[in-house]
């Protein structure tokens, strides 16, 4: 018998669309926990169920391939929190859950009664935790934001591509899927402390203080040293050489000697074992002064030979990897063959289909693979354990409540 995931027993409501705060409960889905998906009847939901170009079937199906990246594993009721009643079904809910999640706008949650401070009569343990875009307090907390315009903001487009370029985005939404994470992490944070004091709180985590705060080391640069980061040739580190791409026989190859040690192993490799005792190229410093001669050089002495054949001779000595597209890193041995994808069994509403398995694994034990749940699936299931019959149900549909 499989002993329970780490957050079996935990319960979540999710007030939750589009990406960042779906991504971040899925993580605490994916881990045993029971999530609730409130989605609003008067407009059909999450709105990512109609984030196309990709869907099972015909669009009027709403099984967007897009929703499913961000809801496997989670529970759906249709809830108008808008309506005094659905206000009440809400409040039941909360006494008997553990979390609730939120990525509204920054002023959305005390409008609606979603913080602490509404909840907390209800059940004194609660955990609010908040997702938004600029925080919900301050000058811009009334602020709609998306990922792009805070990677715009927080500076990410100077240092993205090269540098004679336009500026540029990163490839993915990072700072939706990084906020996200922050949000599974502030309401576990939360929850340890409810668990341990009996008294909930609300936390807070925004697009634009996680976009800012992944500057992490530029940012401190910056702040103490005056340096503002630029870009850097072939996406290379700022001071680390060799950190950088290079060119192969047959295309690129991205190399990390980002401890001294794997400098003179990676000489050795390539057949000039004298460059690692090279006054010009001993040391980081040295090497960072002559990062132009040593892209040539490097260039050079690599493309004698093609990507695989570089990564078969410097296999686990060498930090080293080949510059694949999407295809490729999914098409990757090293992923098809360790069970870095799941396969979702089909329902009637899908064939089966594929997704990336969660990075956080609990030995011995495989997580759950449930799609991402029908508009309302489990309202009825969910309603009925409060003690509402089905003529009660069939009067908070014709009253628009559920």
């Amino acid at each position: 018998m499989s002993q329970p995931l780490p957050l079996d027993g935990v319960r979540v409501l999710a007030v939750e669309q589009y990406g960042a705060g779906p991504f971040g409960t899925m993580f605490l889905a994916d881990q045993g926990a029971e999530v609730i998906k409130i989605e609003d009847p008067t407009t059909g939901g999450d709105i990512s169920r109609d984030v196309g170009p990709y869907f099972f079937g015909d669009r009027a199906d709403r099984e967007s391939l897009f929703f499913h990246s961000f809801n496997r594993n989670k529970k759906s009721i249709r809830l108008n929190l808008k309506t005094e009643r659905g206000m009440q079904i809400l409040h039941q809910l909360v006494a008997g859950s553990d979390a609730l999640t939120s990525n509204l706008r920054g002023d959305v949650p005390d409008k609606l009664g979603l913080t602490y401070e509404s909840l907390s009569k209800l059940n004194p343990k609660i955990v609010c935790a908040h997702l938004s875009a600029y925080g919900r307090s301050g000058s811009r907390a009334s602020w709609p934001g998306f990922d792009y315009l805070m990677q715009a903001e927080a500076g990410y487009f100077s240092l993205t591509g090269e540098p004679d370029a336009a500026p540029t985005r990163f490839g993915l939404s990072i700072v939706d899927l990084m906020t996200g994470l922050g949000l599974a992490y502030a309401t576990l944070a939360a929850l340890t402390k409810a668990r341990a004091t009996g008294t909930g709180g609300d936390i807070d985590v925004s697009l634009f203080d996680m976009a800012l705060h992944n500057l992490c080391y530029v940012g401190t640069w910056y702040l103490n040293e005056n340096v503002n980061q630029q870009r850097v040739e072939r996406s290379g580190h700022p001071s680390l050489v060799p950190c950088q791409q290079y060119r192969t026989k047959d295309g690129w190859i991205f190399i990390m000697c980002n401890k001294e040690k794997f400098w003179p192993i990676l000489c050795d490799k390539i057949g000039k074992p004298r460059w690692g005792s090279d006054p010009r190229f001993v040391t980081f410093k040295e090497r960072l002064e002559n990062r132009s001669l040593l892209l040539t050089l490097l260039d050079e002495e690599l493309s004698q030979k093609t990507t695989d054949e570089w990564l078969e001779i410097f296999a686990g000595e060498v930090p080293a990897s080949p510059l694949n597209d999407v295809a490729s890193a999914l098409e990757n041995p090293f992923v098809v063959d360790e069970d870095r994808l799941h396969t979702v069994p089909a329902n009637d509403r899908h064939p089966d289909f594929r997704l990336i398995a969660p990075p956080v694994k609990v030995p011995g034990q495989k997580p759950p693979s449930r799609p991402g749940p029908d508009y309302g699936e489990h309202t009825s299931e969910i309603l009925t354990e409060l003690g509402l019959s089905e003529a009660d149900l069939e009067d908070l549909r014709n009253e628009g409540v559920i």
